[in-house]
C-alpha cells in the first residue's frame, strides 16, 4: 500500500478548459487524473445525440483530450477516471481504443462501468411499485412518462474501484457521481471497506472539494484580487493518505491559490444539510472536518466523520417540457435604458397585434447593464449602452418561433441606437425539465468490463 496518492481533477464540467487536464498531466507528478463531464441536462443532450447516431452519446471532448495527452499518460503511468461515457460508455470505450491503435499504443486497458442508465427499464420499475416520485413536489412520474428523455442512477465509488482492480488504466463510466471519481482510487489504493464510514466520508469530501476543478484553486472566488495568474491557474490535486486525511494542493509554479478560504468556499458549494451530505457510498458530516493550512498552496483536512449510506440511489431523470428561445440587441446612446424598455413593449405589442400572446410567466425581459443581476441591491447610473435580452417559453413551438421574428425588425422600426443583430432570428429549442427521484439500491446492478487495445 502506498502512503500517498496524487489525484488530479482536470475537468469540472463538459466545456471546461482542455488545458486543465493537459497541464495536470504535463506539469508535475500525478497518479490519477479524474474528469467530470456530466450534469443533469447533459444526459438528455447525450440521449438525443445517441438517438440520431447509435455511436454517439458520450463526451467527445474526452477523446480529444486523450489525443493530446495519451503518450504522456502512458509514459508516466497515470490512470484516468472519467464519467465521459454519458449514455453510451461502450461507444466511448471503442473511440478510446481506436485512438490508442491509431497512435500505435498496444496493451492499453480500458474499462467501462455500466448499469446507471435505466431509461428503458422505467415502465418495468413503475409496474413493480417503484414510483420514482419527484423529490421536490411528490408528483407521480406518470405525469411526464411519455416525454422522458433520460433516466440515470448516480453510481458510487466502489464500481470505480472494481474497474481499477481489474487492471483498467482508463476507467469510463456513465453517471458516476463527481466525488466517486476521487473516492474510487482511494478505495482501490488503500483497501477501504464498505463500512469504513469515516474514510469513505473523507473520500467523498475530497471529491466534493475538487469536483468543480479550479473553483477550489482560486476560480470563482470572492477574493479574486488575491489570485495571481488566472491564465495559468492550477487545477486541484488531492494528496490522499490511507487514514483518510488528505491535502488539497496544485502543481508547483502554477497560477491560482489554495488557502483555507478557497477550500471552505468550495465545501459550501451545492450544500444541503452539512452534517449529512448524502452520497451513494456513505453520509458525510462536513462540519466535522478540521481544515488547516500546512504550507503554501497546501490545505490539510482531517477528523472527518461519516455514517451509513441510504438504502436508495438518487436518480436523475429529464423530460421534454415545452419550447423556449431568447434574443438580444444592443441599445446605445442617450436614454439607453428607456429605449430598451420601449423596444420590449414594441415586441410584445406587435405580437399581440398579430394574435400571438404569452402569459406573464412565459415572458422574460432583461436589460443587462441596468443592474438586473442585483436588482434592488446595487444602484446603477444610466449607462451609455445596455443589452436588451428577451425570451419566451411555452408548449407551442410555432408561437415561440413567431416571437423570434420580432426582435431584428427593431433595428429599423424602433427607437434609434439599436444594433447587435448579427445573430439573426432566434429559433425555438427544447426545454429540458429535471426530475429527481429515489430508487431502491436492490434494483440497480452495475457491471464492469475491461478491453485491451
Amino acid at each position: 500500500m502506498r502512503d500517498k496518492v496524487l489525484i488530479g481533477y482536470g475537468q469540472g464540467f463538459w466545456g471546461d478548459s482542455i488545458l486543465g487536464p493537459v497541464r495536470l498531466v504535463r506539469e508535475g507528478p500525478l497518479d490519477y487524473l479524474a474528469l467530470d463531464y456530466l450534469a443533469e441536462v447533459t444526459m438528455s443532450i447525450m440521449q438525443k445525440l445517441k438517438g440520431r447516431n447509435p455511436k454517439a452519446g458520450y463526451a467527445t471532448d474526452f477523446v480529444a483530450m486523450l489525443d493530446r495527452t495519451l503518450p504522456d499518460i502512458m509514459g508516466k503511468g497515470i490512470k484516468v477516471i472519467a464519467n465521459a461515457g454519458g449514455v453510451n460508455p461502450q461507444g466511448c470505450l471503442q473511440a478510446v481504443l481506436e485512438l490508442a491503435r491509431k497512435k500505435g499504443i498496444k496493451g492499453l486497458k480500458v474499462g467501462i462501468i455500466e448499469g446507471d442508465d435505466i431509461l428503458t427499464r422505467v415502465p418495468e420499475l413503475l409496474k413493480g411499485g417503484h414510483a420514482l416520485k419527484n423529490m421536490d413536489d411528490d408528483r407521480a412520474l406518470t405525469d411526464v412518462q411519455s416525454r422522458l428523455l433520460s433516466a440515470n442512477v448516480y453510481i458510487g465509488a466502489f464500481a470505480v474501484a472494481e474497474c481499477l482492480a481489474q487492471g483498467a488504466q482508463i476507467v469510463i463510466g456513465g453517471r458516476l457521481t463527481d466525488p466517486a471519481l476521487v473516492a474510487g482510487p482511494m478505495i482501490h489504493e488503500f483497501g477501504w471497506k464498505a463500512d469504513e464510514w469515516d474514510k469513505l466520508a473523507a473520500g467523498t469530501m475530497a471529491g466534493h472539494i475538487a469536483e468543480c476543478g479550479a473553483q477550489c484553486t482560486g476560480g470563482n472566488y470572492t477574493g479574486w484580487r488575491e489570485v495571481k495568474d488566472f491564465v495559468r491557474i492550477g487545477y486541484p490535486i488531492i494528496e490522499a493518505s490511507p487514514d483518510g486525511t488528505f491535502v488539497v494542493t496544485k502543481h508547483d509554479g502554477t497560477g491560482g491559490l489554495v488557502t483555507r478560504n478557497t477550500v471552505v468556499s468550495q465545501l459550501l458549494y451545492e450544500m444541503g444539510d452539512p452534517k449529512r451530505y448524502l452520497g451513494p457510498d456513505c453520509t458525510a458530516d462536513f462540519t466535522s472536518a478540521v481544515v488547516e493550512e500546512v504550507g503554501k498552496d497546501r490545505v490539510r483536512l482531517s477528523g472527518i466523520k461519516g455514517g451509513p449510506a441510504t438504502p436508495t440511489y438518487k436518480v436523475s431523470l429529464s423530460y421534454q417540457n415545452g419550447f423556449k428561445t431568447s434574443g438580444q440587441l444592443t441599445i446605445a446612446g442617450p436614454d439607453a435604458v428607456a429605449k430598451a424598455k420601449l423596444c420590449a413593449d414594441i415586441v410584445w405589442g406587435r405580437l399581440a397585434l398579430d394574435g400571438c400572446t404569452f402569459e406573464e410567466h412565459q415572458k422574460m425581459v432583461e436589460i443587462v447593464g441596468a443592474g438586473v443581476c442585483h436588482a434592488g441591491i446595487l444602484e446603477t447610473k444610466d449607462p451609455a449602452e445596455v443589452v436588451l435580452r428577451m425570451g419566451v417559453k411555452c408548449d407551442d413551438e410555432d408561437k415561440v418561433d413567431r416571437f423570434g421574428m420580432e426582435i431584428v425588425p427593431l433595428v429599423t422600426s424602433g427607437p434609434p441606437g439599436v444594433t447587435g443583430y448579427a445573430g439573426g432570428r432566434p429559433k425555438a429549442t427544447d426545454i429540458v425539465g429535471y426530475w429527481p427521484a429515489l430508487l431502491d439500491k436492490t434494483q440497480v446492478k452495475t457491471t464492469v468490463r475491461v478491453e485491451v487495445s
